[in-house]
């Protein structure tokens, strides 16, 4: 089920109007969209699925929730491999990731959410530090421009922060309005790559990172968050916010329903960023 709005109605095709990302042989972007059906609460959300189509076969399916009127649209960037299995009625197939999850609740604070799954289902791990992938990043937050005249900001969680390292390092003047880190990965494991492979040097808008003291990720160490601020010394304005609980259900100290995911404390967190927004739109 996709959430309180349910299922989707058919795909409708939506003209190209952005320039696609400087990808080899992919230089045109086409949208189709799904007919979003509004949620049954009290506010209103509307839900719709885009098929970001490049040529030659690339392709890019996101997820489209937004209040009536939002007042800042966020690029989401999950973690793991970045599949979320977004299928074409909206069902999502792999939606512990915090980002996913709580998809309506940042909704229901006043924010449009973007969430994209991977480009043709290909894993992103050792591929989000990359120049290609810091221009995807920007395509999104061109997308999410397109969609609502309100500030886009990227947020990351865990090796989803990779991602928004790389695509605020590499996004134009004045595209986003602040990047947010959550439980950044910040030591090399399986994926070969950290936030420190993303150029956190060259990000140049403010920056909020999230940290959980009760973390037990081997490479999202809580002690990390001051040095990943350091690194990024070319910010206006780099903020560290702790936060400390959470549950434990996943099976590993880096899974998704757990304190390194926020497990339980999802309201505190969202809360949190939710502030640090609204003071930099």
């Amino acid at each position: 089920m996709f959430g309180p709005a349910g299922r989707l109605a058919a795909l409708v095709v939506v003209t190209s109007v952005l320039p696609a990302p400087a990808l080899p042989q992919n230089r045109e972007l086409h949208y189709v969209q799904s007919g979003g059906k509004p949620a049954a609460a009290a506010e209103t959300l509307q839900s719709s699925i885009f098929d970001l189509r490049f040529r030659r076969g690339i392709s890019q399916r996101v997820l489209y929730v937004s209040p009536a009127a939002p007042v800042a649209v966020i690029v989401m960037l999950p973690g793991g491999t970045g599949k979320i299995g977004l299928k074409a009625n909206g069902e999502v197939t792999h939606g512990d990731n915090f980002l996913v999850r709580t998809r309506d609740i940042w909704a229901r604070h006043g924010y449009a959410v973007i969430i994209p799954d991977t480009i043709d289902k290909s894993s992103l791990r050792g591929d989000r530090s990359s120049l290609p992938y810091a221009k995807i990043v920007v395509q999104l937050a061109n997308f999410a421009r397109s969609q609502a005249s309100a500030p886009v900001f990227l947020l990351g969680t865990s090796q989803g922060s990779i991602a928004a390292i790389d695509g605020a390092a590499h996004a134009p003047p004045g595209l986003i309005s602040g990047v947010i880190l959550t439980e950044s990965v910040s030591r090399i494991g399986g994926s070969g790559e950290s936030v420190f492979s993303a150029a956190p040097e060259q990000v140049r808008v403010p920056a909020l990172i999230v940290a959980n003291r009760a973390d037990q990720c081997n490479v999202a160490p809580p002690s990390d968050a001051p040095r990943i601020a350091a690194a990024m010394k070319n910010s206006p304005d780099v903020h560290v916010e702790y936060v400390d609980g959470g549950k434990d259900r996943s099976p590993r100290a880096c899974g998704s329903l757990t304190p390194h995911g926020y497990y339980g404390i999802e309201t505190e967190v969202i809360d949190v960023i939710a502030h640090w927004i609204d003071s930099h739109r």
